[in-house]
């Protein structure tokens, strides 16, 4: 696989390039990015996958002030309906795609759509559900609207700013795409990080004068959920596990599950991998299957003894209260 992403480092030159001339249009007003009536918040990355978009929107869903109507939209990636639709009871990952599935399961009170046209599908909303506030989530590189605010993520192991074009890196966008953010959040960071790292990793960074950056880390709970009963972490110690993944980067969840002493068989897939009848049958042969919370709106009602693990990001230092602020302000502006 590295060798193949050396080789292409020719057609990464000729994205790269596109994405120069793409973004100079915009910023050069030929082409032009529309401010809907609704406020909005895009929450985003520059690379492809694995920063922790979907944890985030759950984060600001929980913390935005009471008493506002909430609407989330996204593209609802590998979904295999059409258009704009919005979130029911009776939604599936198939219609909707996994991550909003597992959004609109958390905060049913909320809307959740998916439509690849934002701009569509933020008049819909406007239209049918009169939010308050839309989040946008993984918008940042569309630049046809223009958002109320926005929050960057970047990886911890993975800055954008030691990252290269797709398809020998996995930047999909400029990165000078992020002096449009209003927040920078280093995600995955390690639970203890001191000043002087967080200094390094901003100097890194480099932002610009109006940008605050945030550091956070990823906390898994030990209380796992399932079809059945819920079950302990500590349980997993006396049992035989499979752990099946399909999500970008699994190597935090790993690293986690071994600093509990959990032994596990790990099975690994892409990101939103839909699993076939094969595969299915593997699984209801194995004792106990361990996924993500991603995973499991794909897996749900067709594994038996399938549990899931959620995870949650937590703030570094006095971040929680900078975001808090940040989202306040928003309110008092537009709210």
């Amino acid at each position: 696989m590295q060798l193949l992403r050396i080789l292409a480092f020719p057609f990464s030159l000729i994205y790269a390039l596109a994405v120069y001339f793409r973004n100079l249009l915009y910023d050069s007003g030929i082409l032009t990015s529309a401010t809907l009536n609704t406020p909005t918040i895009c929450v985003g990355n520059l690379s492809v996958g694995g920063t922790g978009k979907t944890p985030m929107i759950e984060w600001l869903l929980n913390h935005l002030s009471g008493g506002s109507r909430l609407a989330v939209l996204s593209r609802g990636y590998k979904r295999k309906s059409k258009g704009y639709v919005l979130a029911q009871p009776t939604s599936t990952a198939e219609e909707i795609g996994d991550e909003p599935l597992q959004i609109y399961s958390k905060f049913p009170d909320v809307g959740v759509a998916v439509a690849t046209d934002r701009i569509e599908g933020i008049k819909q909303l406007e239209t049918t559900l009169h939010p308050d506030l839309i989040l946008l989530d993984d918008a940042y590189q569309h630049r046809k609207v223009n958002p109320s605010f926005s929050i960057l993520l970047t990886s911890y192991g993975q800055l954008y700013t030691k990252d290269w074009y797709l398809p020998t890196g996995n930047l999909r966008d400029s990165k000078n795409a992020s002096k449009r953010a209003d927040l920078i959040v280093v995600t995955k960071c390690p639970p203890i990080l001191d000043d002087e790292a967080k200094l390094s990793i901003i100097r890194e960074l480099n932002p610009e004068m109006n940008q605050k950056v945030l550091f956070c880390t990823l906390e898994y709970d030990i209380n796992l959920k399932g079809a059945k009963t819920n079950l302990s972490i500590l349980a997993l110690k006396k049992k035989e596990v499979t752990l099946v993944t399909g999500i970008a980067n699994p190597k935090p969840l790993l690293e986690f599950l071994k600093s509990e002493e959990i032994r596990f068989d790990h099975r690994k897939f892409n990101d939103h991998h839909y699993f076939s009848g094969k595969e299915i049958d593997f699984f209801n042969s194995r004792p106990l299957v361990l996924t993500t919370e991603k995973d499991y709106m794909r897996l749900k009602n067709k594994v038996n003894n399938l549990y899931y693990i959620s995870v949650r990001h937590r703030f570094l230092g006095g971040g929680k209260e900078v975001i808090q602020k940040s989202l306040e302000d928003l309110s008092n502006r537009f709210l």
